[in-house]
């Protein structure tokens, strides 16, 4: 599947116009704050990306972040200047021609921006301990589109555990499936290449993370995808795909489920660009000064991370009262196509 992956966007894909699908670009999808963001990036960066909308949390000034499968260096650039100099960057792609865009407009970007904080690795995602990067040094990794693309998706989990802080997330979109996909699907370069032949089954992508020490995942947005080739569309049959932004904290103490202790949080409303609301996921979307009930996980979430000092905390772990209310088990995604969310692959 690597060389199904460089062939199809080292050779295949030379611009967005390429795709025949809208897993991977939508560009009505890009929002107004990171248009200037791009405005600094080089055009030929720009012209050889397959995303849309920038995946990325808030509060990112300072951080160490890690871009997996970074391509053409798009995002590694505009993050770079979410992280200030303060921060650093890293990109790590498999593909050489990509990395070549990335990499030698290096001297342009710092140029535009007045520092330098990025890197380019060239290596696999599912080997993230060959490319010498320490355990436990980076506080954010993301990654746009990508994990799906990989053959072996269990060691990228693992690699990106291993490679985050205590308090550290991953956050990421990648294509989900209502079921699992069968081999005729996966074994399409075509579909494979366009991000819906490596796409997991949701509930198996839930398992996979629990399994590697991600013990609560929280979906973000999530939108259905459109196949606009009808002979790609009959290839892919029944199976429903979704694209979904999710987010994985590395948190000791985080249970399976919700659970209710009668906790409650205070939003402060101090996070740049969100003075008036912090979403933690789909389901929390916190108003600022209102007190919000949270279950365990999410206090955890918000407690000892580096949204900490941005909230007020209510009551302990002292006293439980079962399941919080709410903790499904169901389809997550949305199944109409009216939600433009920022998962953009």
């Amino acid at each position: 599947m690597h060389d199904i992956v460089q062939e199809y966007y080292g050779q295949t894909l030379q611009n967005t116009g390429d795709l025949k699908t809208s897993a991977c670009c939508d560009i009505s999808q890009v929002p107004e704050w990171l248009k200037p963001l791009l405005a600094r990036i080089h055009p030929e960066v720009l012209t050889r990306y397959y995303g849309c909308g920038l995946v990325c949390p808030p509060l990112l000034e300072g951080c160490r972040i890690l871009d997996l499968g970074c391509g053409s260096g798009r995002d590694v650039y505009a993050l770079s200047q979410l992280v200030g100099p303060g921060g650093e960057v890293i990109g790590v792609d498999m593909t050489e021609e990509q990395l070549a865009v990335a990499t030698r407009h290096q001297a342009f970007h710092s140029d535009a921006v007045g520092y330098a904080n990025v890197r380019f690795l060239h290596g696999y995602i599912e080997l993230l301990d060959e490319l010498g990067l320490e355990p436990g040094s980076f506080d954010v990794i993301v990654s746009n589109c990508v994990v799906n693309l990989s053959p072996d998706k269990d060691a990228v989990i693992r690699g990106v555990h291993r490679l985050l802080k205590s308090g550290g997330e991953f956050y990421f979109s990648d294509v989900y499936a209502d079921r699992r996909v069968p081999a005729s699907v996966r074994s399409d370069p075509v579909l494979y290449g366009e991000c819906l032949g490596g796409a997991l089954y949701w509930n198996d992508f839930l398992r996979l993370a629990q399994r590697h020490g991600f013990a609560d995942p929280r979906l973000i947005e999530d939108r259905p995808l459109l196949i606009t080739e009808p002979e790609l569309a009959q290839r892919a049959g029944a199976i429903r795909f979704f694209s979904a932004a999710y987010r994985l904290f590395k948190l000791d103490g985080l249970e399976s489920a919700c659970e209710d202790y009668g906790q409650a949080v205070v939003y402060r409303g101090t996070i740049p660009g969100n003075e008036h609301r912090f979403v933690l996921d789909k389901h929390h979307d916190i108003e600022t000064g209102r007190v919000f009930p949270v279950c365990g996980n999410s206090w955890r979430m918000l407690n000892e991370t580096r949204f900490r000092e941005h909230f007020d905390f209510i009551g302990d772990f002292s006293r439980h009262y079962g399941l919080f209310a709410g903790c499904g088990r169901a389809l997550p995604f949305d199944r109409d196509s009216g939600n433009d969310g920022l998962a953009c692959c």
